[in-house]
């Protein structure tokens, strides 16, 4: 009789703790998916009034415009759950584990092969290389054969990724020595300017362009995290003053690598 009674009471604990956790696990879903909604939100209303109000126009395939939308609404927000759970918490930890360590040469290595790898594999710079390099081919600025357009496609890819792991070593070294963020945009889009000048009219649109597509889902995270984790844990740094800007670095040094690169390659 005894040995019943705490049985049914050990069942009934555990299905109210069941119930509670999957009440409270439904909740934050609900909050996450509402969250992730309002952000997506002002596309809608957008892409809605100009395919029925400017074009009057019914949306092609509603049925797969519905889905497609549910399923951008779900991976936000899974995507951003994954970067507060994963990503940022684990770009500050090794952060402040090299930090500790107290090597320069392997925090500068990681700050550079952070920036190389998460570039070099980016599918919005894969993309612009390919086009670039075929439209390069087709208005004669290089060799219109298979084998040049890959070498230009791979050369334009391994420049920016360069550029990028270069442009996060510069911001790693300007947080361990507290230089002034500004004095590095201004004095690199003064180089910028002085190139722009130098370089062919074809490479200019593209080198800027170049810049932009290095700030990628995955790039921009950690790289934050990078800085904010190290601004952190060195004495008399502002992680809000010193922890960003590396990624207007990281978008700005590539437009100088890529004007370059076109001086050479176009020449």
């Amino acid at each position: 009789m005894l040995l019943d009674k705490g049985t049914n009471f050990i069942r009934c604990l555990l299905e109210n703790i069941r119930k509670h956790t999957l009440s409270k696990l439904i909740s934050i879903f609900l909050v996450k998916i509402r969250t992730a909604f309002t952000d997506v939100l002002p596309i809608i209303l957008v892409v809605t009034f100009f395919q029925l109000v400017v074009l009057k126009q019914p949306f092609p395939n509603l049925e797969n415009v519905l889905i497609g939308g549910l399923l951008v609404v779900v991976g936000l927000m899974l995507f951003v759950e994954g970067l507060e759970i994963g990503l940022f918490p684990i770009g500050e930890m090794m952060a402040d584990a090299l930090a500790r360590k107290g090597s320069l040469f392997w925090l500068l290595t990681f700050a550079f092969a952070l920036g190389f790898s998460t570039t070099i594999a980016e599918p919005a710079l894969i993309a612009i290389a390919g086009e670039a390099a075929n439209i390069s081919a087709s208005s004669l600025l290089i060799k219109n054969s298979p084998d040049t357009i890959t070498s230009f496609a791979l050369g334009l890819r391994i420049t920016v990724a360069f550029a990028v792991g270069l442009a996060i070593v510069l911001g790693v070294i300007r947080i361990l020595k507290g230089w002034p963020v500004y004095i590095l945009i201004i004095g690199g889009y003064m180089v910028v300017i002085v190139l722009t000048y130098f370089a062919p009219s074809a490479i200019i649109g593209l080198a800027f362009d170049s810049g932009g597509v290095t700030t990628s889902t995955i790039t921009v995270p950690l790289v934050t995290a990078l800085g904010v984790g190290l601004s952190k844990i060195i004495k008399g740094r502002n992680p809000l003053i010193d922890g960003f800007g590396l990624i207007a670095l990281a978008s700005l040094i590539p437009i100088i690598f890529v004007l370059i690169y076109g001086m050479v390659m176009y020449s």
